[in-house]
This record gives structure tokens, C-alpha cells and sequence, in this order.
């Protein structure tokens, strides 16, 4: 973590963090335990109810962590039981490249979560975010988890999304409230991340909880779905993290008949609500990339196939050219050129167009004769911009989300573990 406290990025939302609903069947409890900060809460547990589904999507780094790999068997083991829940996080140490020592961690304190919520260990989800290839003082976290678990509140869920933080400049929550089967239903999540962003499944650390009724495999598909069109489409770094993992819990609480099927009419108000809670969380770890100043949308259309699209919008997002640009409020429209070239999807000079928001910058393998660098310079001074990319190929298409590359992302990380 950098020296000192970093200031809250320009780019947070307004008001702070917001006023979530309390999902019937869920507690949350945060406290000190001394991992590596000192002075703040770094551990968070989770209780959900009995009778509740659990689905989530984790990295596919070749290198994850020893908590990711705990979840993986948990996530595939959990049918036959309807015993409930918990989630145990800590920031300040991933737990990740720590061989058969990482493995014994997880084992004690995910043991400890499941003594005190009388649960067995299989059902204990486990998190872990910070430093790299450091052993986690897991008997910090033991001596811990009573306390935890005494403390447990239905309204715990800011002290909990604060605890899990790490470089992030503030905390992020999300909330939804729809009807189905005209009762009431919440949806309420917190995430962390803001470097080392480059999904390959989820971003960092991300727990959704609804009182909804959700059969286990129809969440499991809407999850993984949803993921896909959201924290896997945005990137700060191009680093894909060690330790992502995105978790959802439905503890069917609701006045509702489960949602069961594709087919189920109530399901698109479902679907809608679970992924704007996700894509919200989503941009909030974009809006609090490490050093960032601008929030920036990369639509790609017209290529070959979707994934073409998603290959050029990959390469522009990653770019540090294209970044730094950016960050200069350049409209350097060569360098989004040179990120199409490079992206590895088919492309053609003369049917590519590029804006700058509203402003045609480029078309038919040249400037375009009604470009006025002035007007696209004027975007590029804005805190949310948009470079609109198409291939005129086909009708495949993608949107990524990134931000700016600034002089503040290296002092973050330059000194991260001092």
C-alpha cells in the first residue's frame, strides 16, 4: 500500500456509499485484526441463512490464490445440503504463492468461521486481497472470528466493504429493490479493486446478496452471464489479479415462488436488476483505478464477430499509449489506430471509423475532411469519455470500460508494500 492516505479518486461517486437494503437472511460483522494495517478494520465475515443458494465465478489465473481455489471447491460441492453460509475476507494479504502454508491458513480459519457459526467448513467461503507471496497470519484472523461472529448485524454491510479494502480510495456498494409475485425483493453488494484490474472471470473482490428465490443452477447461469457483459469488460492495468472472485447469495426470504427456468416470465426483471447492481459495482472499481482521473467507455462495433470486438476494445482499454493520451486530454487518434492494428482481429484501413464522443475523427483509412481537432480536444477534457471504434465488417460488437493511465499510478505502486 502506498505511503500515507491516498485521496478519494475524483472519479467516486456522489454522496459516499450508499444506504443498502437489509436482505432478509444476511449478516455482516467487520473488524481489527492486525494483518498488515494498523488502526482500521481488515477482516469481514458473512452469515447467510440456511435455505439459500450460492453461485460465483473466480480467476482463471494459473497462478490464483489458495482462497480461490478453496471457493472452486466449495462452489462445486455444495449440493445436498441446505445449511447456510459464510464468507470470510481479509485485506492486506492476497494469501496467494504461499504453497502448502497458504493451504493450512485457509484451513484454520475457514474451520474457525465454521465452529463459530456452527456450520461445516465446506460452507465457509474464503477471501483474501493485498500483498503477494507474504505468509497470511492466519492466528491473527482465528483470534478474531468469535468476536466476528458475536458482532454479526443485518446493517453491517459498509463496515464489511470497508474492511476488504486495500488501495481503494473509497468503498463501493450497490442496491436494487423490485416486486415479483408483488413482493418486495432486495439486492444489495459491495466490491473492492482499483489495481491490478484485468479479469479473466470477475475483478477482484465482489458479494451480492438478494432475498430473492433463485434455483442454485439458474443463478449459477445468470452469474456467470452476467459477469461477462460486466467485470469482465472493464480493465485499469491489464493485470489480471491472483485472487478475483465475484460471490451471489439468494437466500429465499421473499414472498416468492423460486425463479426456476430460463423460461420464467418474472425472470428478465430479475435479470435486470441483478446486473445493474454488478455493472455498478463493476465501474465503481474503473472510477477508482489506481490514480485515475477519467472514466473511459470504448464501444466497438462492426467487426467480424463479438469476439473481434472484444479483442480491439481489449487492446485499446490496456493500451498505456491510448491511456496516457487520455490522461493528457490528447486526442491522439493514431494511437487508437495503432491498438486496432495490434488487437489481433480482423480489421481493415479503409472501413474503420473512430470517434472521439460525438466528433468523427477518422474514416476510410484517413482523417476525416470535417475533423476539428479543437472539438474532440474539448471531450477529451471531460471526466467521462467516450472512443467510439468501427470495423464496418460485420455486426460484432463489444464495450469495455478502463480508465486513465496517470503519474499517480506509479507512486501508488512504486512503493505498495512499504
Amino acid at each position: 500500500m502506498a505511503k500515507g492516505a491516498l485521496p478519494v479518486s475524483p472519479l467516486a461517486p456522489a454522496g459516499g456509499f450508499p444506504a443498502l437494503p437489509e436482505v432478509a437472511g444476511v449478516r455482516f460483522a467487520a473488524g481489527a485484526a492486525g494483518v498488515r494495517y494498523a488502526g482500521r478494520d481488515d477482516v469481514m465475515l458473512v452469515e447467510v441463512a440456511a435455505g439459500a443458494a450460492a453461485a460465483g465465478v473466480l480467476t482463471r489465473s494459473a497462478t490464483r490464490s489458495a482462497p480461490v481455489l478453496w471457493c472452486e471447491r466449495c462452489l462445486a460441492g455444495q449440493r445436498g445440503s441446505d445449511a447456510g453460509f459464510a464468507v470470510l475476507a481479509n485485506s492486506g494479504n492476497s494469501n496467494a504463492f504461499t504453497g502448502a502454508v497458504g493451504r493450512e491458513a485457509v484451513t484454520e480459519t475457514v474451520e474457525a468461521a465454521a465452529r463459530a457459526l456452527g456450520l461445516t467448513p465446506d460452507r465457509v467461503f474464503v477471501a483474501s486481497t493485498g500483498v503477494i507471496g507474504e505468509r497470511l497470519p492466519a492466528e491473527r484472523i482465528v483470534a478474531r472470528i468469535d468476536a466476528l461472529a458475536a458482532a454479526l448485524s443485518p446493517g453491517g454491510a459498509e463496515a464489511a466493504a470497508r474492511a476488504i479494502m486495500t488501495t481503494d480510495t473509497f468503498a463501493k456498494g450497490a442496491a436494487a429493490r423490485i416486486e415479483i409475485d408483488g413482493a418486495p425483493v432486495a439486492i444489495a453488494g459491495f466490491a473492492k479493486g482499483s489495481g491490478m484490474i484485468a479479469p479473466d472471470m470477475a475483478t477482484m473482490l465482489a458479494f451480492v446478496f438478494t432475498d430473492a428465490a433463485v434455483e442454485r443452477d439458474l443463478l449459477q447461469r445468470l452469474v456467470t452471464e452476467i459477469n461477462g457483459r460486466t467485470f469482465n469488460c472493464v480493465t485499469v492495468d491489464g493485470d489480471t489479479s491472483t485472487s478475483d472472485t465475484l460471490l451471489v447469495f439468494a437466500t429465499g426470504k421473499a414472498a416468492m415462488a423460486p425463479l426456476a427456468g430460463d423460461d420464467d416470465p418474472r425472470l428478465p426483471v430479475f435479470r435486470a436488476a441483478l446486473e445493474g447492481v454488478i455493472r455498478d459495482l463493476a465501474l465503481q472499481v474503473v472510477r477508482d483505478g489506481e490514480g485515475a482521473s477519467k472514466l473511459v467507455e470504448i464501444n466497438v462495433t462492426g467487426a467480424a464477430s463479438d469476439e473481434d470486438a472484444a479483442k480491439v476494445a481489449r487492446s485499446i482499454a490496456n493500451s498505456p499509449l491510448v491511456k496516457t493520451a487520455i490522461a493528457g486530454e490528447d486526442p491522439n487518434w493514431g494511437r487508437v489506430v495503432m491498438a486496432v492494428g495490434k488487437a489481433g482481429a480482423a480489421a481493415d484501413r479503409d472501413t474503420l471509423a473512430i470517434r472521439f464522443g460525438p466528433v468523427l475523427v477518422a474514416e476510410r483509412g484517413m482523417v476525416s475532411p470535417d475533423y476539428v481537432e479543437a472539438e474532440a480536444a474539448a471531450h477529451m477534457k471531460g471526466q467521462e469519455i467516450e472512443i467510439g471504434v468501427d470495423l464496418g465488417l460485420g455486426g460484432g460488437k463489444a464495450t469495455v470500460w478502463t480508465c486513465d493511465l496517470t503519474r499517480a499510478y506509479i507512486d501508488i505502486n512504486a512503493d505498495y508494500r512499504s
